[in-house]
């Protein structure tokens, strides 16, 4: 049977990379569960974009076994509707994180955060936690 699949946000990744017992972790316990973790094309330029030169490496090993899903058109289109959707209620969330949500909800995946307060505004986007 195949693995399920969960698009980690980038507060999972950064969670795991800033705690040294990592037994308790979000990440960990995705993999325990038997998730398969995706992310964002977005999330990847987070991680890179804020590393310094002595954590690539670290990040390297981390993503290459990672699927990264492309920012790409249909994207950009789901995105479009959920800010739309978010501006109507006043309850905007940052760009990155729209970006990131709506790469979850193009591919049909469920979606992991430690930021839960900013992505339960979107509607249609299925958390992790609610599978």
């Amino acid at each position: 049977m195949a693995n399920k699949i969960v698009v980690a946000d980038t507060s999972i990744l950064i969670d795991y990379f800033r705690k040294s017992e990592k037994a308790n972790l979000v990440l960990v316990s995705l993999y325990d569960k038997g998730f398969d973790i995706s992310i964002s094309a977005i999330t990847e330029y987070e991680i890179y974009s804020g590393a310094t030169p002595n954590q690539i490496g670290f990040w390297e090993n981390l993503l290459k076994e990672t699927v990264v899903l492309p920012f790409d058109h249909f994207v950009v289109k789901i995105a479009v509707e959920i800010n739309s959707a978010l501006k109507r209620k006043r309850k905007q969330i940052e760009q990155a994180d729209l970006f990131i949500a709506a790469t979850a909800m193009a591919n049909n995946l469920p979606f992991a955060t430690l930021n839960k307060r900013h992505f339960e505004r979107i509607d249609d986007l299925i958390m992790h936690d609610e599978l």
